[in-house]
Protein backbone atom coordinates (compact mmCIF):
# COMPACT_ATOMS: atom_id res chain seq x y z
CA UNK A 1 0.00 0.00 0.00
CA UNK A 2 2.45 2.06 0.73
CA UNK A 3 4.71 1.37 -2.57
CA UNK A 4 1.78 2.79 -4.38
CA UNK A 5 0.97 5.54 -2.27
CA UNK A 6 -1.91 4.43 -1.13
CA UNK A 7 -4.72 7.26 0.56
CA UNK A 8 -7.55 6.11 2.71
CA UNK A 9 -10.73 7.79 1.31
CA UNK A 10 -13.50 8.70 3.88
CA UNK A 11 -16.48 8.77 1.12
CA UNK A 12 -15.82 4.69 0.97
CA UNK A 13 -15.71 4.07 4.86
CA UNK A 14 -12.23 2.55 4.38
CA UNK A 15 -11.33 1.21 7.91
CA UNK A 16 -9.23 -1.38 6.92
CA UNK A 17 -8.16 -4.70 9.54
CA UNK A 18 -4.72 -6.28 9.78
CA UNK A 19 -4.58 -8.41 12.80
CA UNK A 20 -4.39 -12.00 11.37
CA UNK A 21 -5.31 -13.87 14.35
CA UNK A 22 -9.03 -11.55 14.39
CA UNK A 23 -9.50 -12.00 10.64
CA UNK A 24 -8.93 -15.57 11.11
CA UNK A 25 -11.81 -15.45 14.06
CA UNK A 26 -14.23 -13.85 12.34
CA UNK A 27 -13.63 -16.65 9.02
CA UNK A 28 -14.36 -18.95 11.92
CA UNK A 29 -17.39 -16.93 13.07
CA UNK A 30 -18.50 -17.11 9.59
CA UNK A 31 -18.54 -21.13 9.37
CA UNK A 32 -16.83 -21.28 6.21
CA UNK A 33 -15.33 -24.46 4.80
CA UNK A 34 -14.13 -25.70 2.36
CA UNK A 35 -16.86 -26.67 -0.09
CA UNK A 36 -18.50 -23.26 0.39
CA UNK A 37 -18.36 -20.31 -2.30
CA UNK A 38 -18.05 -16.86 -0.52
CA UNK A 39 -18.74 -13.19 -1.43
CA UNK A 40 -16.84 -10.91 0.09
CA UNK A 41 -18.28 -6.98 -0.37
CA UNK A 42 -15.34 -4.79 0.38
CA UNK A 43 -12.25 -6.26 -0.31
CA UNK A 44 -9.79 -3.66 0.81
CA UNK A 45 -6.63 -4.78 1.36
CA UNK A 46 -6.99 -7.74 0.85
CA UNK A 47 -6.41 -9.20 4.49
CA UNK A 48 -10.04 -10.98 5.07
CA UNK A 49 -10.06 -11.96 1.28
CA UNK A 50 -6.53 -13.99 2.09
CA UNK A 51 -8.24 -15.97 4.66
CA UNK A 52 -11.25 -16.25 3.07
CA UNK A 53 -9.32 -18.11 0.07
CA UNK A 54 -7.40 -20.58 2.22
CA UNK A 55 -10.53 -21.92 4.07
CA UNK A 56 -12.81 -22.20 1.12
CA UNK A 57 -13.76 -23.12 -2.11
CA UNK A 58 -13.84 -19.87 -3.88
CA UNK A 59 -14.16 -15.82 -3.16
CA UNK A 60 -15.39 -13.34 -5.34
CA UNK A 61 -14.92 -9.97 -4.13
CA UNK A 62 -16.39 -6.71 -4.53
CA UNK A 63 -14.24 -3.72 -4.39
CA UNK A 64 -15.43 -0.21 -5.30
CA UNK A 65 -11.93 1.70 -5.06
CA UNK A 66 -9.89 1.50 -8.19
CA UNK A 67 -7.50 2.70 -7.00
CA UNK A 68 -6.64 -0.35 -4.57
CA UNK A 69 -6.60 -2.60 -7.76
CA UNK A 70 -2.44 -2.25 -8.59
CA UNK A 71 -2.22 -3.42 -4.67
CA UNK A 72 -4.76 -6.27 -5.42
CA UNK A 73 -3.98 -7.44 -8.44
CA UNK A 74 -0.11 -8.27 -7.50
CA UNK A 75 -1.50 -10.09 -4.16
CA UNK A 76 -3.49 -12.45 -5.62
CA UNK A 77 -1.65 -13.34 -8.79
CA UNK A 78 -1.14 -17.06 -7.73
CA UNK A 79 -4.70 -17.52 -6.11
CA UNK A 80 -6.71 -19.65 -8.57
CA UNK A 81 -9.80 -19.31 -6.11
CA UNK A 82 -9.73 -15.32 -6.14
CA UNK A 83 -11.98 -13.53 -7.98
CA UNK A 84 -11.77 -9.30 -7.53
CA UNK A 85 -14.77 -7.14 -9.52
CA UNK A 86 -13.83 -3.36 -9.25
CA UNK A 87 -17.96 -2.75 -8.89
CA UNK A 88 -20.09 -0.87 -6.41
CA UNK A 89 -21.97 -3.91 -5.14
CA UNK A 90 -24.48 -1.96 -3.84
CA UNK A 91 -25.62 -0.51 -7.46
CA UNK A 92 -24.54 -3.90 -9.15
CA UNK A 93 -27.94 -6.35 -10.12
CA UNK A 94 -27.94 -8.74 -7.69
CA UNK A 95 -28.44 -11.50 -10.56
CA UNK A 96 -25.23 -10.72 -11.91
CA UNK A 97 -23.50 -11.16 -8.74
CA UNK A 98 -25.02 -14.28 -7.94
CA UNK A 99 -23.90 -15.74 -11.56
CA UNK A 100 -20.41 -15.53 -10.37
CA UNK A 101 -21.59 -18.65 -8.03
CA UNK A 102 -22.37 -22.46 -9.25
CA UNK A 103 -24.32 -22.98 -5.89
CA UNK A 104 -25.71 -21.29 -2.83
CA UNK A 105 -22.61 -19.10 -1.32
CA UNK A 106 -21.93 -16.96 2.21
CA UNK A 107 -21.18 -13.45 2.53
CA UNK A 108 -18.69 -12.22 4.69
CA UNK A 109 -17.58 -8.65 5.16
CA UNK A 110 -16.28 -5.89 7.09
CA UNK A 111 -18.37 -3.56 5.20
CA UNK A 112 -18.43 0.36 5.53
CA UNK A 113 -21.07 1.68 8.16
CA UNK A 114 -22.88 3.66 5.36
CA UNK A 115 -24.03 1.08 3.29
CA UNK A 116 -24.82 -2.05 6.14
CA UNK A 117 -28.32 -2.03 6.09
CA UNK A 118 -29.05 -1.28 2.81
CA UNK A 119 -26.22 -4.04 1.83
CA UNK A 120 -27.99 -6.76 4.17
CA UNK A 121 -31.74 -5.82 2.72
CA UNK A 122 -30.05 -6.28 -1.17
CA UNK A 123 -29.50 -9.72 0.06
CA UNK A 124 -31.32 -11.24 2.50
CA UNK A 125 -34.69 -12.24 0.33
CA UNK A 126 -32.09 -13.93 -1.93
CA UNK A 127 -32.11 -17.93 -2.35
CA UNK A 128 -28.80 -18.58 -2.99
CA UNK A 129 -27.20 -16.83 0.28
CA UNK A 130 -26.84 -19.10 3.14
CA UNK A 131 -25.38 -16.51 5.85
CA UNK A 132 -24.40 -13.65 5.80
CA UNK A 133 -21.55 -12.57 8.47
CA UNK A 134 -20.71 -8.39 8.42
CA UNK A 135 -18.75 -6.31 10.83
CA UNK A 136 -20.92 -3.59 11.91
CA UNK A 137 -21.42 -0.89 14.10
CA UNK A 138 -21.91 -1.81 17.63
CA UNK A 139 -24.84 0.37 18.33
CA UNK A 140 -26.12 -1.43 14.89
CA UNK A 141 -25.20 -4.86 16.05
CA UNK A 142 -27.72 -4.11 19.32
CA UNK A 143 -30.37 -2.81 17.65
CA UNK A 144 -29.87 -6.02 15.58
CA UNK A 145 -30.86 -8.74 18.61
CA UNK A 146 -32.92 -6.44 20.60
CA UNK A 147 -35.15 -7.94 22.88
CA UNK A 148 -38.92 -6.94 22.66
CA UNK A 149 -39.89 -3.70 24.69
CA UNK A 150 -37.14 -1.94 24.67
CA UNK A 151 -36.07 1.08 22.29
CA UNK A 152 -33.34 -0.42 20.37
CA UNK A 153 -36.58 -2.85 19.34
CA UNK A 154 -37.47 -1.75 15.72
CA UNK A 155 -37.78 -2.58 12.08
CA UNK A 156 -34.43 -3.90 11.86
CA UNK A 157 -35.11 -6.43 14.77
CA UNK A 158 -38.16 -7.58 13.75
CA UNK A 159 -36.92 -7.95 9.58
CA UNK A 160 -33.94 -9.67 10.61
CA UNK A 161 -35.71 -12.02 12.68
CA UNK A 162 -38.30 -12.69 10.15
CA UNK A 163 -35.38 -13.51 7.65
CA UNK A 164 -32.85 -15.72 9.64
CA UNK A 165 -31.51 -16.70 12.77
CA UNK A 166 -29.14 -13.50 13.95
CA UNK A 167 -26.57 -13.57 16.42
CA UNK A 168 -23.67 -10.90 17.54
CA UNK A 169 -20.72 -13.58 17.48
CA UNK A 170 -17.93 -10.80 18.93
CA UNK A 171 -17.31 -7.20 19.65
CA UNK A 172 -13.78 -5.55 17.94
CA UNK A 173 -12.56 -2.99 19.41
CA UNK A 174 -11.94 0.56 17.43
CA UNK A 175 -8.28 -0.05 17.91
CA UNK A 176 -8.45 -2.85 15.92
CA UNK A 177 -8.95 -0.84 12.22
CA UNK A 178 -6.65 1.57 10.35
CA UNK A 179 -7.34 4.21 10.45
CA UNK A 180 -9.30 4.03 13.41
CA UNK A 181 -12.87 4.87 13.69
CA UNK A 182 -14.87 6.65 16.35
CA UNK A 183 -16.98 3.87 17.41
CA UNK A 184 -16.28 0.11 18.26
CA UNK A 185 -17.69 -2.68 16.00
CA UNK A 186 -19.04 -6.39 16.08
CA UNK A 187 -19.22 -9.10 13.72
CA UNK A 188 -22.79 -10.21 13.52
CA UNK A 189 -23.63 -13.39 11.56
CA UNK A 190 -27.09 -14.25 10.15
CA UNK A 191 -28.45 -17.71 9.00
CA UNK A 192 -30.97 -17.54 6.46
CA UNK A 193 -34.23 -19.08 6.37
CA UNK A 194 -37.70 -19.98 4.95
CA UNK A 195 -39.82 -16.99 5.09
CA UNK A 196 -43.26 -17.53 7.53
CA UNK A 197 -45.41 -15.94 5.17
CA UNK A 198 -45.56 -13.56 2.37
CA UNK A 199 -42.35 -11.66 2.49
CA UNK A 200 -43.67 -8.16 1.30
CA UNK A 201 -47.40 -8.10 3.31
CA UNK A 202 -45.05 -8.62 6.43
CA UNK A 203 -42.80 -6.14 5.72
CA UNK A 204 -45.67 -3.73 4.58
CA UNK A 205 -47.08 -4.32 8.22
CA UNK A 206 -44.37 -3.62 10.04
CA UNK A 207 -42.61 -1.02 8.89
CA UNK A 208 -46.68 0.95 9.08
CA UNK A 209 -47.05 -0.57 12.39
CA UNK A 210 -43.84 1.57 13.50
CA UNK A 211 -44.69 4.75 11.70
CA UNK A 212 -45.35 6.53 14.29
CA UNK A 213 -43.47 4.47 17.60
CA UNK A 214 -45.40 6.51 20.41
CA UNK A 215 -48.83 5.54 18.70
CA UNK A 216 -50.77 2.20 19.96
CA UNK A 217 -50.47 -0.50 17.32
CA UNK A 218 -54.45 0.15 16.16
CA UNK A 219 -53.72 4.03 15.50
CA UNK A 220 -50.89 2.74 13.32
CA UNK A 221 -52.83 0.22 11.23
CA UNK A 222 -55.42 2.61 11.02
CA UNK A 223 -53.49 5.36 9.15
CA UNK A 224 -51.42 2.93 7.23
CA UNK A 225 -54.45 0.77 5.70
CA UNK A 226 -57.78 1.20 4.46
CA UNK A 227 -59.72 -0.59 6.46
CA UNK A 228 -62.26 0.29 9.10
CA UNK A 229 -62.67 0.33 12.73
CA UNK A 230 -64.20 -2.93 12.94
CA UNK A 231 -61.71 -4.15 10.56
CA UNK A 232 -58.86 -3.45 12.33
CA UNK A 233 -60.10 -4.46 16.18
CA UNK A 234 -61.37 -7.79 14.46
CA UNK A 235 -58.17 -8.23 12.84
CA UNK A 236 -56.04 -7.36 16.57
CA UNK A 237 -58.67 -9.88 18.31
CA UNK A 238 -57.90 -12.73 15.68
CA UNK A 239 -54.43 -12.67 16.30
CA UNK A 240 -54.96 -11.89 20.69
CA UNK A 241 -53.09 -8.36 20.34
CA UNK A 242 -54.52 -5.71 22.43
CA UNK A 243 -55.69 -2.46 20.89
CA UNK A 244 -53.57 -0.62 22.95
CA UNK A 245 -50.18 -1.90 22.71
CA UNK A 246 -47.35 -0.03 20.45
CA UNK A 247 -45.39 -1.58 18.42
CA UNK A 248 -42.27 -2.31 20.54
CA UNK A 249 -44.37 -4.62 22.25
CA UNK A 250 -45.25 -7.10 19.58
CA UNK A 251 -43.23 -10.19 18.66
CA UNK A 252 -41.95 -11.49 15.49
CA UNK A 253 -44.36 -14.19 15.77
CA UNK A 254 -47.43 -11.42 16.43
CA UNK A 255 -46.10 -9.79 13.16
CA UNK A 256 -46.15 -13.17 11.31
CA UNK A 257 -49.22 -13.61 12.77
CA UNK A 258 -51.02 -10.17 11.79
CA UNK A 259 -49.34 -10.66 8.11
CA UNK A 260 -50.89 -14.41 7.84
CA UNK A 261 -54.49 -12.96 8.80
CA UNK A 262 -54.40 -9.91 6.23
CA UNK A 263 -56.17 -11.51 3.66
CA UNK A 264 -59.17 -12.00 5.22
CA UNK A 265 -58.79 -8.65 6.65
CA UNK A 266 -58.53 -7.51 2.96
Amino acid sequence: MELNNFKFKKKYGQNFIFDTNLLSAIVRDSGVNKEDEVLEIGTGAGTLTEILAQNSKKVVSYEIDENLKPILTEKFKNHDNVKIVFSDALKTNIKDIENNFEDNFKIVANLPYYITTPLIFKFIESKKVKSITVMVQKEVAQRMVADVNTSDYGILTVMLSFYGDVKVLRTVKRQCFTPMPNVDSAVVRIDLKQCACDAGIFSDIVHKSFAMRRKTIYNNLKSGFDFSKDEILKWLNSCAISENVRAENLTVSDYINLAKTFDKVR
